[in-house]
């Protein structure tokens, strides 16, 4: 599995909205996912149908020969693709429901939300790579013998909180980037075996940035590699920004965060020397880098062996490619641990 797809299966529970009732049976056995999709022609989502809409059916007196299109659900619960797996979850457990279609803005199916696997993601061949390399001079005196990802929160260091994340999203091969006291990181981790992951690692010489060290990994995986700063704590479901990616079809997307900062002052608004209005304390919105990326293999053909480059350089050079380089919007809970401030507010939130 690659991308974490609602389901990778869901194909196999479409049936022409003409099909008759032993064409639903049979593709009802056929993907054991207990629905069927109804579609149009045009490849709409007409309704659906459960096992128990067919009992009901022959209970009212339809027969195998009689057409699915009398008795499917003609305004069934959707989703569209973007909705994250929490909200998802909250749906399904709210309106009792093991199965929620994922609709596009043209009504026709793109997937299947199933909820034993959301609840226990299937396992993704995905890699993580964690940049874990910076010398964190802004939070020293914590780092003066420490690298920035071990310091300590809520009794474990920050990577390791990554990592377990990670891991409950399915993901289990990660590649760390190490070189301000690399050797720290290496030796609690080792290779992975006491979290039942595989860890790898990456060693920089000198710093090469936040996309730089990429260009060190010598077999490349054949699915897209998700990257993350080894200081970020967030809830963020790894599952959802790699489906957000494939559906987008992007070469390298971004996970960003709304930012607002608001002018403590009044805003006179002229026109030359005359007024025309005025707006009070008014709040700026911005997205900033989220320092999470999900990149596909081919991008780090664009980064020089062992050159420093950070990420918005890449992102650049794929879009001077004609890559499609996308943001992914998050609402998650994040903190970027970069300074002192944001080190209490971690360690508080973790308490």
């Amino acid at each position: 599995m690659n991308t974490g797809n609602p389901h990778d299966d869901w194909l196999k529970a479409k049936v022409a909205v003409t099909a008759s009732i032993q064409e639903a049976i049979y593709s009802l056995e056929q993907s054991s996912m207990q629905i069927v999709l109804a579609i149009t022609e045009d490849g709409q989502l007409a309704g659906t149908l459960t096992d128990g809409d067919i009992r009901r059916a022959f209970l009212k007196g339809h027969n195998l020969d009689s057409k699915i299109s009398g008795i499917i659900n003609r305004k069934p619960l959707v989703v569209p693709p973007d909705m994250g797996r929490d909200l998802v979850l909250q749906l399904m457990s709210a309106n009792k429901i093991h199965q929620l279609p994922v609709i596009d803005t043209d009504n026709k199916v793109v997937g299947l939300h199933m909820w034993d696997t959301i609840i226990t993601p299937s396992a993704l061949d995905n890699y993580m790579v964690v940049m874990a390399g910076g010398k964190g001079t802004r939070l020293r005196p914590h780092t003066e013998k420490c690298p920035k990802p071990m310091i300590e929160i809520g009794g474990k260091p920050m990577l390791e909180h990554i990592i377990e994340r990670a891991k409950a999203d399915g993901i289990s091969n990660f590649i760390i980037s190490v070189h301000y006291l690399g050797e720290i990181i290496e030796s609690y981790f080792e290779n992975g075996n006491k979290w039942n992951v595989k860890i790898e690692y990456l060693h920089e010489e000198r710093p090469l940035g936040t996309a730089g060290s990429l260009s060190l990994i010598d077999n490349l995986p054949s699915s897209p590699l998700i990257v993350t700063n080894g200081d970020v704590l967030t809830d963020i479901h790894y599952y959802d920004i790699l489906e957000f990616h494939q559906r987008q079809g992007a070469s390298a997307t971004m996970a960003v965060r709304q930012h607002e900062i608001e002018n403590p002052f009044g805003v006179v608004k002229t026109k030359g020397v005359d007024i025309t209005g005025f707006e009070e304390k008014p709040v700026y919105r911005s997205h900033i880098n989220a320092g999470i990326y999900v990149l596909n293999p081919t991008c780090l053909s664009l980064i020089e062996r062992n050159t420093h480059c950070n990420m918005p350089t890449l992102f650049e050079r794929i879009q001077s490619e004609s890559g499609r380089t996308v943001a992914f919007p998050m609402h998650e809970p994040w903190l970027d641990v970069g300074r002192p401030d944001d080190l209490v507010q971690a360690r508080n939130m973790n308490q």
